[in-house]
């Protein structure tokens, strides 16, 4: 399946379950129903550096259902290794039941890295897309858990491999 059907199936989802959920949401305000969180990150080596924040907003459809957007930023040095990754994502996370979260997150970085090595640096820049699909434990507004990129390239992706733990916040 190409990029372009996961990205439309996400939405699909996202906006049937919009739909459904209309007539529970009611005369709410829309800004009641919006959460924020994200992440923060910072890490030190060894003649190393890696920085990262990504914020994000998620609108509670009903108390199973919530859609958002994230902005992703990361740079990182490695002795004369350089890394700046930078984009967005859409996120949908459906909670079956209170405890359990299952997501899909589809994520474009923009990958700009220079790699030092003799006799010329080697610099590359593309987009490099994820899709990542998780289940984690909730509790109250925090959850923690696994997941997955389906479309894990282990040549082009800034992660180490496929499988990864998760903590998600939301106020």
């Amino acid at each position: 399946m190409t990029l372009k059907k996961y990205l439309l199936t996400l939405l699909f989802i996202s906006f049937t379950c919009f739909a459904q959920s209309q007539g529970s949401v009611g005369s709410s305000d829309f800004w009641r129903q919006v959460r924020f969180g994200g992440g923060i990150g910072l890490g030190f080596t060894n003649g190393g550096f890696n920085g990262s924040i990504a914020p994000s907003a998620i609108y509670q459809f009903n108390p199973q259902f919530a859609a958002g957007v994230s902005l992703s930023f990361n740079y990182a040095k490695f002795n004369d290794n350089k890394l700046l990754a930078y984009g967005g994502s859409l996120l949908s996370l459906y909670n079956p039941i209170p405890q359990i979260q299952l997501s899909a997150e589809l994520e474009q970085l923009r990958i700009n890295r220079t790699l030092n090595a003799f006799p010329n640096d080697i610099t590359d820049n593309y987009w490099s897309p994820a899709l990542f699909l998780g289940v984690g434990y909730s509790t109250y507004n925090v959850t923690v858990g696994l997941r997955y990129d389906v479309l894990y390239n282990d040549e082009k992706s800034i992660y180490l491999n496929a499988l990864m733990p998760f903590v998600r916040v939301y106020f």
